[in-house]
C-alpha cells in the first residue's frame, strides 16, 4: 500500500480510503503548547495532522535558549509519539515562523522583511531563504507561516515591517524568491495573510472594502508569484472582504485560488482564526458551524489548536458531509506525501544541526544582506566619517545598546534572540575604531553638552512595533509604549513593552544644535515622520531592523567601508495626514495637494542616496517578439565604488480604465567600481502592459504606455512612448 512509484495524489487517494472518519477529522486539525516540558506528552493529543513545532517553546522560562540539537530531539520525539499513535502510521507536519530567519531558536537572524526588500535584489533574498529553510529542516520544522506578501499602502499597519512595501512587482519578486528557496530545502512555505489583511488607518485584520479590481490589480499578484514558485500552502486573514470572513471566503479560496489559479496545496487558517467566525466576526453562530463553513470553503487546516470534537459535531449535525471533509484531508495527505514524510524523511540529526545552524557562512550572509539594506536618506556631506579625524564620539539613544534585529517574530517564544558574535551598534562602532578613539555613550540629559564636545555624534532612534502595534501616530515616541493583552495580544507574538525615558525628537534637534556634524541612525520597521527635525538634520541613515550583523553593517557604512546601496521600499510622508500613501497612485480629478503641502511624499518609493555618483547615458528602445527592450549606459562618476538600483517604470494612458501613473516593472542592481562604465537593459514583455478592462477581463488591451527610466519613482532619466494597438506592440 501506499507505493512510491505511484504519485502523491494517488497515495493520498489510497491512504484516505481506509482512513477511519476520526483519524480524517484529526489531519485537519493541530495542536500547540506554551509548556512542552511539564507533563506535554500527558497533554499533547498525538492523532493531530499538524504541530506547532516545540523547539520553539523549548527556552521558555530557561536561564539559557536550548541549541538546535536539543530542538531536533525534542521535535524527533514529537514526532515519533505521532507516528507510534496513529493506526496507519501518518507523520505529522512539524510548522513553525520563519519571517527574517528560522524562529524556533537561536537560528541566524536576517534583516526584516522591509529591509530586505529595500536591497532590491531578489537572488539575495532567495539566498536568505534558502538559509532559513536549511536551518528549519535540520531540526525537523518542515512549514513555515511566511513570507508576508501583504501590500502596504498604509504604513501606519503595524506589520509593515513584515512586509516587502508598497509596490507589486517588488513585493513579488521577494515572496517568490523567499518560497523558492524554502521548498527547495523540503520546507513548505506559507505566504499570508490570503488575501487582504488590514482597513483605512493601517488598522490590522480590519474588514476589507477594497473592490474585486483592487484586489486583483494589486494585492493578489503577489500571492500569484509565489505559488507560480512552488509554495504549497497558504494562510488565510483575519478580515473579511466582499462580507465574507477570508477564513471561509468560497470566492477567495476555491474560485481564485484553485479553479482560477489551478492551487494544488492546502490551506491554514491564521491563528483562531475559524473561532473568530464566531467572534468578533458574528459570521456563526457556534464552533461546529464555523469549522463546516469554513472547511466547505476551501480551508484545510484549522490553526492551532485542536478543535476535533467541534468538526466531530458539525458532522454529526449534517453542517458537513463526509465527502466534504475528504477534499480537505487529501489536499494534507498529498503535502505530507510530496514532503517524503511517508518514506522515512521525519527525523534529524542533533549533531547535524548543531554543526549547520548560524555556521561561519550563514553568519556572513547576515552580514551581506545588512550592508544592502540600509538607506541613506539625507547627507549634507557629514558621511561618510573619517576615522583618523575621530577622537572622541558621542553615542546617544536606548537602542544603541540592543542587538538591531526588532522585536518582532526574532527569536523563541518569550526569548529574545542571542548571539555572543552578533553586537550592538555601540560595541560594532566600539570594535570598528580601536582603543585610540573616547567613545562616549550619553544620555538624553546631557546630550547638548556631550555633543558639543565631540567630533562626531550618533543617535539611535527606538521604536515599537509589529503585530498588534498600528500606529497612529508616525513620529518618534517620547513615552513609554505598552501593547497589552486587551489590545488584542497574540499567540506567538510577545505583547510589547518599551519604556522611553526621553523625548527622542527634542534629543535629536539638541544634538545637531550642538553639534551639525552628527547623524541619526533610524532602527525601525515603517515609515518616520521627520518634520520636526529632518531639517536640521546632517545625515539620516534609515538601518530599519538589519538584523544579527545589521550593527556591524552600520558602522561599516558610517565610516565609509560599505556605501550604502539600498532603496525604500516604500514611501515616507511628511507626517501621517498623508497617509494612506504610495507612490503607484492613479490620476486625480482635481489634484493631491493639501492645504499645507503638495500632497508629495518626504521620500518617495525607490529613493536612496549613495557616496557616489551614478550617471546614465544613450538610452535607447527596441522591440522584438513582443519583447520592449530599454538599453542604457551607466557610470560611476564618483569617488567610491558602489551599486546603483537601475529602474524601469510603465506610465499607462488612453486604456480602456483609468491606469496608475507609474508602476515599476523592472529594475537591477549595478556594481561598478569608480570612475567604471558599462552598459546595461531592462526589459518588459507583453505580459507587463497587460490590465485588467472595464469587464475585469486581464489582456493585452489597446493603450499608449510611457516607459520610465530612472533610480527612483520621481528621479526619471529617459523616457519612451510604446502603444499597443489590437495586440501588437510598437513605438511611437
Amino acid at each position: 500500500m501506499f507505493e512510491k512509484a505511484a504519485s502523491p495524489e494517488e497515495r493520498a487517494a489510497e491512504l484516505l480510503s481506509v482512513m477511519s472518519l476520526d483519524e480524517k477529522i484529526y489531519q485537519v486539525t493541530s495542536d500547540m503548547y506554551f509548556d512542552v516540558e511539564n507533563d506535554y506528552e500527558k497533554r499533547r493529543d498525538p492523532m493531530c495532522g499538524s504541530y506547532r513545532n516545540p523547539g520553539h517553546f523549548l527556552h521558555y522560562m530557561h536561564e539559557k535558549p536550548a541549541t538546535p540539537g536539543e530542538v531536533a530531539k525534542k521535535i524527533n520525539h514529537d514526532v515519533e509519539m505521532s507516528i507510534k499513535a496513529q493506526p496507519h502510521g501518518i507523520p505529522p507536519i512539524e510548522n513553525g515562523e520563519a519571517l527574517h530567519g528560522a524562529q524556533w531558536g537561536m537560528a541566524t537572524c536576517f534583516p526584516q522583511p522591509i529591509a530586505m526588500a529595500s536591497s532590491f535584489d531578489p537572488d539575495m533574498t532567495e539566498r536568505i531563504a534558502d538559509v532559513i529553510g536549511k536551518e528549519c529542516n535540520v531540526v525537523g520544522v518542515r512549514q513555515v507561516f511566511s513570507p508576508v506578501i501583504n501590500l502596504v499602502r498604509d504604513s501606519r499597519w503595524g506589520r509593515t515591517v513584515e512586509s516587502y512595501g508598497e509596490d507589486v512587482k517588488l513585493c513579488s519578486d521577494m515572496g517568490a524568491a523567499m518560497c523558492r528557496g524554502l521548498e527547495r530545502n523540503g520546507v513548505i512555505a506559507t505566504p499570508k495573510h490570503f488575501a487582504d489583511n488590514y482597513a483605512e488607518g493601517g488598522r490590522d485584520s480590519n474588514y476589507s472594502d477594497n473592490s474585486e479590481r483592487t484586489l486583483r490589480e494589486v494585492f493578489l499578484p503577489p500571492f500569484k508569484a509565489c505559488f507560480d514558485a512552488g509554495a504549497q500552502s497558504t494562510m488565510t486573514a483575519y478580515n473579511s472582504w466582499e462580507g465574507v470572513p477570508c477564513a471561509a471566503n468560497r470566492r477567495l479560496l476555491d474560485g481564485i485560488l484553485r479553479k482560477e489559479w489551478g492551487f494544488k496545496g492546502f490551506t491554514v487558517s491564521d491563528y483562531d482564526g475559524v473561532e473568530s467566525l464566531v467572534d468578533p466576526h458574528r459570521y456563526a453562530s457556534s464552533y461546529p458551524e464555523a469549522c463546516a463553513k469554513a472547511l466547505k470553503a476551501g480551508l484545510d487546516n484549522i490553526l492551532p489548536m485542536n478543535l476535533h470534537d467541534d468538526v466531530k459535531k458539525a458532522l454529526e449535525e449534517g453542517l458537513i458531509t463526509e465527502e466534504e471533509l475528504d477534499m480537505n484531508v487529501k489536499r494534507i495527505l498529498e503535502a505530507k506525501f510530496r514532503l517524503g514524510l511517508f518514506d522515512g524523511d521525519v527525523y534529524r540529526d542533533p549533531l547535524e544541526a548543531d554543526r549547520l545552524v548560524r555556521c561561519d557562512e550563514h553568519r556572513k550572509l547576515a552580514l551581506e544582506a545588512a550592508r544592502e539594506s540600509i538607506v541613506l536618506l539625507k547627507n549634507n556631506g557629514v558621511l561618510p566619517m573619517d576615522p583618523r579625524k575621530i577622537r572622541k564620539i558621542g553615542i546617544f539613544g536606548q537602542s544603541a545598546d540592543t542587538i538591531p534585529v526588532g522585536a518582532n517574530y526574532s527569536g523563541p517564544y518569550r526569548f529574545p534572540w542571542t548571539g555572543e558574535d552578533a553586537p550592538t551598534p555601540f560595541e560594532a562602532i566600539k570594535s570598528y575604531l580601536g582603543d585610540g578613539v573616547e567613545i562616549v555613550r550619553g544620555d538624553c540629559t546631557d546630550i547638548s553638552g556631550v555633543a558639543s564636545e565631540c567630533d562626531f555624534n550618533i543617535y539611535f532612534t527606538s521604536l515599537i512595533e509589529g503585530e498588534y502595534a498600528d500606529r497612529s501616530d508616525l513620529r518618534l515616541p517620547s513615552v513609554s509604549v505598552h501593547v497589552t493583552p486587551k489590545d488584542g495580544g497574540g499567540f506567538i507574538v510577545e505583547n510589547g513593552e518599551q519604556i522611553i525615558s526621553e523625548n527622542q525628537e527634542e534629543s535629536i534637534i539638541r544634538m545637531f544644535e550642538a553639534n551639525p556634524n552628527s547623524a541619526v541612525v533610524l532602527l525601525n520597521g515603517s515609515s518616520i515622520d521627520m518634520s520636526a527635525w529632518i531639517d536640521k538634520a546632517g545625515a539620516v541613515l534609515e538601518a530599519w531592523y538589519p538584523g544579527e550583523q545589521g550593527a556591524k553593517a552600520i558602522a561599516e557604512i558610517l565610516f565609509g567601508e560599505t556605501n550604502p546601496s539600498a532603496k525604500l521600499p516604500i514611501c515616507f510622508p511628511k507626517h501621517a495626514g498623508q497617509m494612506p500613501l504610495h507612490y503607484s497612485y492613479k490620476p486625480s480629478g482635481r489634484g493631491y495637494n493639501y492645504v499645507t503641502d503638495d500632497g508629495r511624499p518626504l521620500y518617495t518609493f525607490g529613493y536612496g542616496l549613495r557616496y557616489t555618483e551614478f550617471e546614465i547615458e544613450n538610452a535607447g528602445i527596441r522591440i522584438e517578439n513582443e519583447k520592449v527592450t530599454v538599453s542604457f549606459d551607466i557610470k560611476n562618476s564618483g569617488k567610491y565604488d558602489g551599486a546603483e538600483v537601475v529602474q524601469l517604470y510603465l506610465g499607462s494612458y488612453y486604456c480602456d480604465v483609468v491606469r496608475p501613473l507609474k508602476e515599476l516593472k523592472a529594475y537591477r542592481r549595478i556594481n561598478l567600481k569608480k570612475g567604471q562604465k558599462t552598459s546595461s537593459e531592462l526589459a518588459i514583455t507583453a505580459e507587463d502592459l497587460k490590465y485588467y478592462d472595464s469587464e475585469l477581463v486581464f489582456g493585452l488591451h489597446d493603450g499608449t504606455h510611457k516607459l520610465m527610466l530612472g533610480t527612483s519613482s520621481d528621479d526619471i532619466r529617459a523616457e519612451f512612448e510604446i502603444k499597443v494597438k489590437n495586440g501588437r506592440i510598437f513605438c511611437l
